[in-house]
């Protein structure tokens, strides 16, 4: 063969990239419960598609002659593959090399990750970012003879994606500094129970910055960043249970805002009614239910995939199929806080009507919300400006709204969390409970007096609220069409089913990027 030297010299490049950081740092790693890159590649994309793009990008060593004698591969590894048949870019850092980080002996940072952030906004397809890295190092000043000042401009791929194709982070490692903040520049992120970390700084920042003494788990791990900041959206037991959410999360998304998002051919009939949905709803509007068994007998059997389950618990969201059709699916909880709106809630459920806004997929909403969160630990966090901003995310939908007045809608709760536009179809239950303010508090409002001058005021406050009771049934709501239709519960499917699929038509004339503010974080 002529190029036969040649092609020898490109295998045995191979061959060293391929060795990563060498077998001490691979065992290490293995000794951590972690997957080098290149295995959470295999275990993540369909077998045997994975085109590595780049692999001979790094540091070689060279004698007199030019000669190769040693290479350093670059601590990042990416290229395109399948996820469910479908084309994806992923990529992520190679903790076995310096711990991910950029720096070098001739430091320069990473092209790679930039390809893979190009080639995903110019042809449209997902990209999946592993992230396993500390961000740059403090031994790259003595490299570059200075620093490098930090800009909003080394973020702008990032920006620009969010808008046009489904990005997911899944944090596999202790990451740090920029692959830190890329991580939380994603639609969806998911993290690792006992292996994974995330923080600006680690402990030895924060040992510097402020004195204290703290491991990296109890600093940045899932029970800080999925149980209580919210910074992560879902926990995985393990890796090879991250990436098999990673697989799932993906089968509900378009490849780009340009496409609709997958169907599938159903295997549950559209027109099933259950039983069950008769007796959910306990006639004691003070006793919660089981809101997710509400939802599972509505949508395709095992169709739903539950979004920040962990945080935010006043809210459920999550991503469905409705007779195969994918939808996104918004909640109140009554088994937390009576399912009020507090600000965790708000924002989890503003973030996620974003999401579906973006990427056209229909929203179902169920409602039961008895008001914003009150008391004065909610007005300290300021729980009206967090429900307001819902209130704006749902105001500016694009998609079909479907809404399911389950029980209770009150106040500016009900609007911030319900939707008119631009489907305006509402269907009521019976168990509906509707209005401006809850009668029971609503009458010690507007009769304070009346209460207080009578000898028996608990006497009197019950006869008011029995008189107000009489005007509270939902048919009187219908009656003045507040309401579109009101269903036996179990004909919600049957009706749902028929409505996702009218929605098809308007959804297609919507695909595109959404000329506005894009994903709230």
């Amino acid at each position: 063969m002529v190029w036969q030297p040649e092609i020898e010299e490109l295998e045995h490049r191979k061959s060293l990239a391929m060795r990563m950081g060498g077998e001490e740092r691979i065992a290490r790693q293995h000794s951590e419960g972690k997957l080098t890159v290149r295995e959470r590649v295999d275990t993540l994309l369909d077998p045997g598609t994975f085109f590595e793009i780049g692999e001979l990008a790094g540091y070689g060593e060279y004698d007199e002659d030019r000669t190769l004698t040693g290479f350093t591969p670059s601590p990042y590894v990416t290229g395109l593959g399948r996820v469910n048949g479908q084309l994806v870019v992923v990529g992520g850092e190679d903790f076995t090399i310096r711990g991910g980080t950029a720096a070098g002996p001739a430091r320069r940072r990473p092209k790679n990750n930039k390809w893979a952030d190009s080639f995903a906004l110019r042809f449209g397809v997902p990209l999946i970012y592993m992230a396993d890295g500390a961000g740059a190092s403090v031994r790259g000043v003595q490299y570059d003879q200075g620093g490098h000042l930090p800009s909003s401009d080394d973020f702008n791929s990032e920006v620009e994606l969010l808008g046009k194709v489904p990005v997911v982070a899944a944090i596999v490692g202790s990451v740090a500094g920029r692959p830190a903040g890329r991580a939380m520049m994603a639609h969806w992120t998911v993290m690792a129970k006992g292996s994974s970390q995330i923080f600006p700084g680690g402990p030895p920042v924060v040992r510097r910055a402020i004195s204290e003494e703290i491991d990296k788990e109890t600093l940045g791990g899932s029970h800080v960043h999925v149980h209580r900041s919210g910074a992560v959206h879902n926990e995985a037991e393990n890796e090879e249970d991250l990436f098999a959410q990673v697989r799932r999360y993906l089968s509900y998304m378009p490849p780009n805002v340009w496409e609709m998002a997958p169907h599938v051919t159903p295997t549950d009939d559209p027109n099933r009614r259950s039983e069950e949905l008769l007796g959910i709803i306990p006639r004691n509007t003070r006793r919660g239910y089981d809101m997710r068994k509400l939802i599972e007998l509505v949508v395709d059997k095992d169709s739903f995939f539950e979004i920040r389950p962990h945080w935010g618990q006043t809210a459920i969201t999550g991503l469905a199929r409705v007779n195969g059709y994918v939808v996104g699916v918004a909640a109140n909880d009554p088994r937390h806080l009576a399912g009020a709106i507090d600000t965790d809630g708000a924002n989890k459920q503003t973030h996620f009507l974003d999401v579906c806004d973006t990427f056209n997929i229909p929203i179902v909403l169920f409602n039961d919300v008895p008001g914003f969160m009150v008391g004065s630990q909610a007005e300290l966090q300021g729980t009206i400006r967090h429900g307001m901003r819902t209130l704006m995310a749902n105001a500016q939908l694009t998609v079909p709204v479907i809404q399911i007045h389950v029980r209770k809608a009150f106040g500016l709760a009900a609007a911030a969390t319900g939707s008119s536009v631009p489907v305006h179809l509402r269907l009521g239950w019976p168990s509906g409970d509707w209005g401006s303010i809850p009668v029971e508090g609503g009458v010690e409002a507007a009769y304070r007096r009346d209460i207080a001058a009578s000898p028996d005021s608990d006497a009197r406050r019950a006869e008011l609220e029995d008189m107000m009771n009489k005007y509270r049934s939902p048919f009187l709501v219908a009656e003045a069409f507040d309401i579109e239709k009101m269903i036996d519960p179990r004909d919600t499917r049957p009706f749902l089913s028929m409505l996702v699929e009218a929605a098809q038509s308007p959804l297609k004339r919507n695909l595109g990027p959404k000329p506005k503010y894009g994903v709230r974080p």
